[in-house]
């Protein structure tokens, strides 16, 4: 047996001693956590986070990471399938959770952008730079292994793996954590169910829409995925997005509004000449305005995020390039195998998404590998200051995308189809910093826990290539859903439409300049204000309906903590409505996915909600059913008795 320290973690797995001297948890015996069993609910797990975050990403605009749900779920399955493996075990299917989440997280910024602008993608072509992506993002990431995660231990303190670490160490307490996790699941499930794609036989969207003299919009979706998203990221971003949308929804819009009812017989709304600007409705400039100034506030946050890593990239480059010298023997050669296959893969992917355009395969392949390789450095030391769920991912795509799609402007390739081809090496780009991401934060866990590096990226990789083919393929499936547009869109996908606003724009000159510099000028002011432009900006564009209901789970946070009597009250509560949130934003991805899968094969559909259940009264009833089932539940927990 091997032998394991304490049931608690140690303290130097918070710094205070040299990587080179830090004792993991399982010190002695065998250090391989994997075996068939291990593999095959790691690649299950993988598969179900990445369409899980694939779903709820695209809804929302955030991701949730996977570490410690794919911990708690994989504990359960490691005790009923491969009890010997332990600790170790179970290490290695939270990071193939992570792994398939990681891809997920990186795809929905880019590929579906593709579907926005009108073109198509083949399922081959989005594997191949899919998967491009996966093994150079893990092979660089594997490069700078020894400083990010050795070296650099107790000063990079990945908050977010040692959370992880201390999941997997407390984990023979997971049955409470799968328990309400369950709860969730099914709480999430059942008004998807009702609600969705399924049965849609209930409205679940709370809405007022004022359009005279004063033009606004105020809505809340009942959505417990959403819901649970709010809990988990707490109040400080829900309600910064919310202000967003108070923006966009009462300041901006009523504001054009008023302006465009002076508007003189025979103008119309730019992309839209059905419409005279002096009749506008609020969904009109809703898409057609608000949509573009939020848009420019992205913009300016992603490159203002980018600018403000220059000395971070200077210094990890520098601090990298030093740590490579000094320990080369320390990358492995199964790394080196991966990179080296990454950059293949890379070309030929080139080679596919070009459309024989040799040129442009070679010299977009070479910028968008160069610019991964920066990246990919910058976002494993970032994931060791503020962890995965905080990594600046679209701001990082952005600043690569401006880049490729200036080059691409050079050369001349602004056609549509140009700007396929453009989009998906910005999905190879993106892919890479995502898996870069994910891959060091659970490596740090296999560093503290005493797994082994080289296992964890063997199964890492095996994670993330299912990933891409789980990821792509539930794009494809969504794809009529996806390319929808006006007021009933399943899925908001504010990154993508910024990516497919921006290349489409800049390749064809016709953006509405005067609404991006606006936007733009607002990102910058809010940046000289201290506040967070990204999310501010993400809130401005997602609809309100998204942004109220994550600020309701975050209010559900608020009131758990502050009706708790004690510290560790407070603690059990919360870490028992994250295990719930995590079921509910898995249930109510997992079950919308199946949903629509049934829909768009024919098998189930009906004619939607009539009467009292289309009201806004079912839709009160939905969300106090949701709220009441979720408060409850989390206040019910009980403290167990201190050991």
């Amino acid at each position: 047996m091997d032998k394991i320290m304490d049931k608690k973690l140690s303290k130097d797995a918070y710094g205070g001693v040299g990587g080179k001297d830090y004792v993991p948890f399982v010190s002695s015996g065998s250090n391989s956590g994997g075996n068939v069993a291990v593999l095959i609910i790691g690649i299950i797990l993988a598969a179900l986070f990445a369409a899980s975050t694939a779903y709820s990403g695209m809804k929302s605009g955030l991701t949730v990471a996977a570490g410690i749900p794919g911990s708690i779920i994989g504990s359960a399955f490691i005790a009923a399938f491969a009890r010997q493996k332990g600790i170790l075990g179970k290490n290695i299917v939270q990071g193939m959770s992570s792994g398939g989440e990681s891809v997920a997280s990186g795809i929905i910024f880019v590929l579906p952008a593709v579907l926005l602008i009108g073109s198509k993608v083949s399922f081959i072509e989005g594997l191949v730079v899919g998967i491009g992506g996966v093994l150079f993002g893990i092979g660089a990431a594997a490069l700078v292994h020894n400083y990010l995660i050795v070296e650099e231990h107790g000063k990079l303190m990945y908050p977010e793996a040692l959370a992880i670490s201390e999941t997997l160490v407390a984990s023979e307490g997971a049955g409470e954590s799968m328990k309400y996790m369950g709860i969730g699941f099914g709480i999430g499930g059942i008004i998807t169910v009702v609600t969705g794609s399924f049965l849609n036989v209930a409205n679940n969207v709370i809405s007022y829409v004022n359009e005279t003299f004063y033009k606004w919009k105020l809505e809340v979706e009942v959505s417990p995925l959403l819901l649970g998203i709010g809990f988990i990221v707490g109040l400080n971003v829900s309600i910064t997005m919310f202000a967003g949308s108070i923006l966009a929804n009462f300041g901006i819009m009523p504001l054009i509004g008023y302006f465009a009812e002076l508007g003189s017989e025979g103008a119309n709304v730019w992309n839209n000449p059905d419409v005279a600007i002096n009749s506008m409705q609020v969904s009109n400039i809703a898409g057609s305005y608000v949509k573009y100034i939020g848009a420019g506030m992205m913009l300016s946050g992603g490159l203002i995020g980018a600018i403000k890593l220059i000395p971070t990239i200077i210094s990890s480059v520098k601090e990298t390039l030093g740590a490579k010298t000094a320990k080369g023997e320390e990358s492995s050669s199964a790394g080196k195998m991966i990179l080296l296959g990454g950059i293949v893969v890379s070309f030929i992917g080139g080679f596919v998404v070009s459309g024989g355009n040799v040129f442009m395969a070679v010299t977009v392949s070479i910028l968008a590998l160069f610019l991964s390789m920066l990246f990919v450095i910058v976002a494993g030391r970032l994931t060791g200051t503020i962890g995965t769920s905080n990594l600046p991912v679209s701001g990082m795509t952005i600043a690569s995308l401006v880049l490729v799609t200036l080059l691409f402007v050079l050369m001349g390739w602004v056609n549509p189809e140009n700007n396929r081809s453009l989009l998906l090496f910005a999905t190879f780009i993106v892919t890479a910093i995502a898996m870069a991401g994910g891959y060091s934060q659970s490596q740090k866990v296999t560093f503290i826990i005493g797994g082994n590096k080289n296992e964890m990226q063997r199964y890492f990789t095996i994670a993330g290539v299912v990933g891409v083919a789980v990821v792509v393929g539930t794009i494809l499936l969504l794809s009529s859903q996806l390319s929808l547009t006006g007021d009933n869109v399943t899925f908001a996908l504010p990154q993508a439409n910024l990516m497919a606003t921006l290349t489409a724009g800049i390749m064809s000159g016709e953006l509405p300049w005067v609404m991006i510099i606006v936007g733009a000028v607002m990102g910058v002011v809010l940046f000289m204000l201290n506040l967070p432009v990204m999310t501010v900006a993400i809130g401005f564009y997602l609809p309100i309906s998204t942004t109220s209901i994550i600020l309701l789970g975050a209010l559900v946070r608020v009131l758990v903590e502050k009706t708790s009597k004690s510290e560790i009250e407070k603690e059990t509560k919360v870490s028992n409505g994250i295990s719930l949130s995590s079921g509910l934003v898995a249930g109510g991805s997992i079950v919308g996915l199946i949903g629509i899968i049934l829909q768009v094969t024919g098998v189930i559909g009906g004619a939607g909600p009539s009467g009292f259940a289309a009201s806004n009264g079912m839709a009160f009833v939905l969300l106090a059913a949701l709220l009441i089932a979720t408060v409850i539940t989390i206040m019910k927990s009980r403290v167990k008795d201190a050991h």
